[in-house]
């Protein structure tokens, strides 16, 4: 029925679209829009040098003479910035060649080759090209690009620092021969001169202004988080169209918290329960830094971020994004905005009392690390008591990681010792609901139960975490 809804919503907004434009056939490229004027670029941080390019890396002879090799130290920093090594590398493929598969509504899509190869990535690419595809969502050959690229949020990239990108890209990373994969969507998503008019609609092509009434330090975090970083484009939540229902703080529902592939990626805002209410800026930063503080430890996605991204930020840099994410007020007013410990639970387990549901298998399987009141062993054994990804609303994060585990952070080159181990062999569906429960309503938690029908659901479409070997150079 949903399905069905949806499908109906994209006719009428592309029926309207295409009153608009009255020019627009199928399989018509409409022209670009023009390139704005350049904004007030937020500084970018020195960096060290970038290293020379590996050998076999160099674009042929004057294919890229627009990629300025001075730009190479801040388009690298910039690529980090971007976290673009994560969804442009296969597990256990090359950097940036592409091939990871996406999970959306509509189907599955690929991430593509972005590599300088000339015949399958894209090494035939001007600067005007490598512009009008990152922040215009249009490709060298006139096809349009769905929004799974975060080309919405790249259009608030400077022209400075898209000049960066471009050098980086040409000049430093190595080309690989490796054709993308056709996307498997159904019809008439699969149409993509549609996007054309879904552009109209949803894509500001302004890049982002400095806000005259916030500091220095405010403006160089908002134009990260709402431009390199992209955060929007995991953690708003999207409408019937696959928008993001808010590109910045001035629209509702931004950073909110959203459903992203089998995990609820997590509330930024300022709300006490499940969001960064109770988070100080110091725990931002070092979160952003190491992947964990005394509240909480990355899991899933934010995983890649941390592990390809966060850590090679300046700590200004990650001192400016925690200073604007906390300036967000709470997206969920209705919802609790504290949090209080009750210590009856743990009173319970250490007098062997196993009367509430999952208690026992709790105790049995998880206490030794979590500890009997929840308070896990910081900063690597998260607590679970008051953390916001348990008291999230919706459980599908702490499921995930209950039943697949979570793969490795490594920060300066050094994978975690702990790490959260897979139960799906362990624990059947009930069993799993039944310590999920537990944890979501003990020690003062506050949210609802689990059942064995959502435990059901999750593992016949997701898998144990496979561990990867990282190689963080990867991207050289």
């Amino acid at each position: 029925m949903q399905r069905s809804l949806a499908k109906l919503a994209v006719y009428a907004v592309l029926s309207v679209g295409l009153l608009l434009t009255g020019r627009l056939v199928v399989g018509e490229a409409p022209a670009g829009p023009p390139t704005p004027p350049t904004p007030a670029t937020p500084a970018t941080p020195a960096t060290p040098a970038a290293p020379a390019a590996p050998a076999g890396s160099a674009a042929p002879a004057g294919a890229h003479g627009q990629a300025n090799a001075a730009l190479l130290p801040q388009g690298e920093y910039l690529a980090h910035a971007a976290d673009c090594v994560a969804c442009h590398s296969a597990p256990g493929g090359a950097a940036y060649a592409g091939g990871r598969g996406m999970g959306l509504p509509m189907g599955t899509i690929w991430t593509t080759n972005i590599t300088p190869d000339a015949e399958t990535g894209i090494g035939s690419y001007t600067l005007q090209d490598f512009d009008r595809a990152l922040r215009r969502g249009v490709a060298r050959d006139g096809h349009h690009l769905y929004p799974s690229m975060p080309y919405p949020s790249y259009a608030k990239l400077s022209d400075g620092d898209v000049a960066a990108l471009y050098a980086y890209f040409m000049l430093s990373v190595k080309p690989v021969h490796q054709v993308n994969h056709p996307p498997q969507v159904g019809w008439p998503v699969s149409m993509r001169w549609l996007m054309a008019i879904w552009n109209m609609f949803f894509l500001d092509t302004h890049p982002y202004q400095n806000a005259r009434d916030h500091d220095a330090q405010w403006n160089r975090g908002a134009y990260l988080v709402q431009g390199a970083g992209h955060c929007g484009a995991c953690h708003t939540p999207r409408g019937w169209l696959f928008e993001e229902k808010a590109l910045s703080e001035h629209g509702s529902g931004y950073l909110a918290g959203a459903p992203l592939d089998n995990w609820s990626a997590a509330d930024l805002t300022g709300d006490g329960a499940y969001g960064l209410g109770r988070w100080s800026e110091a725990d931002l930063v070092q979160f952003l830094k190491t992947g964990h503080n005394a509240s909480g430890t990355a899991f899933g996605s934010m995983i890649d971020v941390i592990n390809y991204s966060t850590q090679f930020l300046s700590d200004a840099d990650n001192a400016a994004i925690a200073h604007y994410l906390k300036s967000l007020p709470p997206a969920h007013r209705d919802a609790p905005q504290t949090w209080q410990a009750n210590p009856a639970s743990a009173a319970a387990l250490n007098q062997l009392q196993f009367g509430a549901r999952g208690s026992q298998l709790y105790y049995q399987y998880c206490g030794d690390c979590h500890r009997r009141d929840g308070s896990g062993q910081a900063p690597y054994i998260p607590p679970l008591a008051g953390n916001p990804a348990v008291l999230d609303s919706d459980p599908v994060s702490l499921i995930n990681i209950t039943l697949n585990g979570s793969s490795p952070l490594v920060v300066a080159g050094n994978p975690d010792f702990y790490r959260m181990a897979s139960f799906r062999g362990l624990l059947d569906d009930q069993q799993l609901a039944d310590v999920v429960t537990y944890m979501r309503g003990a020690w003062g938690n506050v949210a609802a139960g689990v059942s064995p029908d959502q435990v059901r659901s999750l593992r016949t479409t997701t898998g144990a975490v496979q561990v990867e070997e990282l190689n963080l150079l990867r991207m050289r």
